[in-house]
Order: C-alpha cells, then sequence, then structure tokens
C-alpha cells in the first residue's frame, strides 16, 4: 500500500469514532422511506461540517440530496450513494445506517488529501426498500455527470461483484358487474372467478419458466361480501428476471394470461405498474476487482466469487447510466438473516461498527484509485460502453 492510500487508510480510523455514532444515531431513529429527515439531517450536517456544500431537496424529493466536495486538481467526479431508509417494524434490518454512513464517510475520508483530483459526490437515495427513489434521481439526470458510482450492502459475505433480478411490479385489476349473488347471479359479471382463473393459469405458467424467473402475487381486492357479486377484483404481481430482456418477454405472457383469464367471464381487465421497475445490476467488473483487491490490501482473505442476488435494486437503474458497483461486505459471521429484527441488533452491534469501518476504508480506497488513475477510468468506461451495447 503506497503512501497516499496509507494515508486514506488512517483518516478512516480517524473518522470511525465520529462514523459509528453517527450510523448508530441514525440506527436507533428509524424513518421509512420518504420521512427520513432525520437521517437526512444528521447526514448532510456531518457533510456541512466536513466543508461539503450541500444542496436539499433535489429531484422533487424531499430527503434526497446532493453534497459536493471539489479537489484541488482537476480530474473525475465519482457518487458514493447513501442510503437511510428503514423497514416498517423492524428498524434497520438492512443495515441502511451503515450504507449511508459509510458512503458519506468514504467521501469525507477521500476529502481531507490535499493530493485529491476531480470531485467528489455524496448523493442520499431515500425510499430503497419501497419505491426505489434512485429511478427517479436517474430519470431526473442526477448521474449524467458521474464518472463512477459506488455503494456497500451488509451481507453474509465479502462479494465484490453482484448481479441482480430485474423487477415490474404490476397491478391487475378485473372489472365485472355486480348482482345479488343468489336471486340474480345470472346478471352479474364475476371479477373474482376471472382473478381466480388467473392465478391458476400463471400458476400453469411458472412450471414452465427457467428456475431464476418469478412471479409473486397477491390478491388485495376481491369483492365487498359473499351475496354480492364482486364487480372488482385487484391483484399486486411482483414479475422478476435475470435480464430486462427476458423480463419484458415475462410481462407479455403475464399480460396475455390476464386477458384470457377475463375472457372466460366476459369481463374486462386492466394493468398499471404500482411500483417502479428496477433493472438488473450490472456491476461494473473492472470496478469490482478493484474493490476486491483493495480488499485484500486491508486483509481480507475471504472474498466470494460473482454471485446472483436473488432480489431486486434500484442501483441496477443507475447501473444502466454510469459504472458503478454494489458489493455486500459480511456483517460479523453472516449468520444473520436480512429484513429481521435480529439483523437490526448486530448492525448496531460491535460487528456492525467493524462492518462500518471496513466498508469506509474500502470504499475510500476504491475512490481514489479511479481518481487517480486515468487508464483505469478509461478502462471501466471501456467496459461500460461495451456491455450496454451488448
Amino acid at each position: 500500500m503506497d503512501g497516499n492510500k496509507k494515508f486514506i487508510k488512517n483518516q478512516a480510523q480517524i473518522l470511525s469514532p465520529e462514523a459509528w455514532k453517527l450510523a448508530r444515531e441514525i440506527g436507533e431513529n428509524p424513518e421509512l422511506g420518504y420521512q427520513e429527515y432525520f437521517a437526512v439531517d444528521a447526514l448532510t450536517r456531518f457533510l456541512s461540517q466536513h466543508h461539503f456544500k450541500v444542496e436539499r431537496p433535489i429531484a422533487g424529493l424531499d430527503t434526497a440530496f446532493l453534497a459536493r466536495f471539489q479537489g484541488n486538481k482537476p480530474g473525475p467526479r465519482i457518487a458514493f450513494l447513501a442510503e437511510y431508509d428503514a423497514l416498517p417494524g423492524v428498524g434497520h434490518g438492512c443495515g441502511h445506517n451503515l450504507i449511508g454512513t459509510a458512503s458519506t464517510g468514504a467521501g469525507v475520508v477521500l476529502s481531507k488529501s490535499k493530493e485529491l483530483m476531480g470531485e467528489i459526490w455524496i448523493i442520499g437515495t431515500p425510499a430503497e426498500e419501497t419505491s426505489g427513489a434512485k429511478v427517479t434521481l436517474v430519470e431526473k439526470g442526477i448521474f449524467d455527470t458521474v464518472d463512477a458510482a459506488m455503494m456497500f450492502h451488509p451481507g453474509s459475505q465479502n462479494v465484490p461483484e453482484i448481479s441482480t433480478l430485474a423487477l415490474d411490479a404490476l397491478e391487475f385489476t378485473f372489472h365485472g358487474r355486480s348482482a345479488h349473488a343468489v336471486a340474480a347471479a345470472q346478471y352479474g359479471v364475476n371479477a373474482l372467478d376471472a382473478m381466480i382463473t388467473f392465478f391458476n393459469t400463471i400458476k400453469i405458467l411458472k412450471k414452465q419458466l427457467p428456475e431464476d424467473t418469478r412471479i409473486n402475487g397477491i390478491i388485495t381486492e376481491g369483492g365487498t361480501a359473499p351475496n354480492i357479486i364482486p364487480e372488482k377484483a385487484v391483484a399486486h404481481f411482483y414479475l422478476r428476471a435475470p435480464r430486462r430482456k427476458v423480463l419484458d418477454e415475462l410481462r407479455k405472457k403475464v399480460i396475455q394470461c390476464a386477458r384470457e383469464a377475463a375472457s372466460t367471464v366476459s369481463a374486462q381487465v386492466t394493468w398499471r405498474q404500482f411500483e417502479f421497475s428496477y433493472d438488473d445490476m450490472l456491476t461494473n467488473r473492472t470496478m469490482a476487482e478493484v474493490f476486491a483487491q483493495n480488499l485484500r490490501e486491508l486483509g481480507i482473505k475471504r472474498i466470494a466469487s460473482p454471485q446472483v442476488a436473488m432480489g431486486s435494486v434500484d442501483m441496477g437503474n443507475v447501473s444502466r447510466v454510469v459504472p458503478a458497483i454494489h458489493p455486500y461486505l459480511a456483517l460479523g459471521k453472516g449468520m444473520d438473516i436480512p429484513h429481521t429484527r435480529e439483523f437490526t441488533e448486530a448492525v448496531l452491534s460491535p460487528a456492525g461498527e467493524h462492518l462500518l469501518v471496513l466498508a469506509i476504508e474500502s470504499l475510500s480506497l476504491t475512490g481514489w484509485d479511479i481518481l487517480n488513475d486515468p487508464k483505469l477510468l478509461q478502462k471501466i468506461k471501456r467496459e461500460f460502453y461495451q456491455r450496454n451495447q451488448s
């Protein structure tokens, strides 16, 4: 490890008590998506104290922010992405208090170098657990001038390179005609019957799909009383596939199933997206290898091979407009299951503190490499353009 990177690591150690205090404060005051005012106040106050220029709100989102720090020399612009929303009833059972603080801490650590080239952005991204504000930030052009973006996530292993499933969230509404269920049933059109046929058709479709493709649905409305023919039935579905192109084809099949189900009882069906669509995560492998090498320099020996996370993240949308990584780092012994109270306790424990410091170190060292090695950045961008065109 050269002198500059030793300086970065040392700054991370110096900052760690302050960063851990911040992570604990956010963890002990959990807030749901788009309500993260305490977390945003704490993170932006921390950044302002370290001489970042803070803009809030951004992109029409009250709890999104952008913090900037310009280095002493011209160079690239890198972004660390901060998440800070919690889960209902569980708190920070996904470790977003660590994610937001790690990204913020990494940016602050880099800002301490007098040799800093380029510009550091910290982008506050609310509501990852619900509607994925990164999708809005992408659509509003926040990432258009960013050269590379990164964040980390607590997990069970150290995994620099991940892929995720693309996601569509679809609401189907079947429209029928109400009538007395006994005295005038012949005049009704049973929307719930159409819905049940739809679910049975989906069950058959599932048997024809690859194992890494998922369809999960629930009925959210199915009628008002047993003696009234339901004139309306509503269901919410999540469709997932390893690639956006595959998911687009799956969506067509599911919509066709809905139309056919409606026709069996002469009902009508409409559909809409009730949440944002997520693209699959396209990890920049060059960046991921740099991150992995920095983990090795930090003494981490157990580094897992590339993996598919069987979930969906709004970072996938970011990865389509800018080279990006979303590595996982092991929390403690890696035994705690995310989205549980046990995970919430773990991120607030000494294991959470240890992970936070490692995340700040590895993110800041990776950021340093990208800012100071033009050939590396050129390789990162070349890979990005080639993979996006394939």
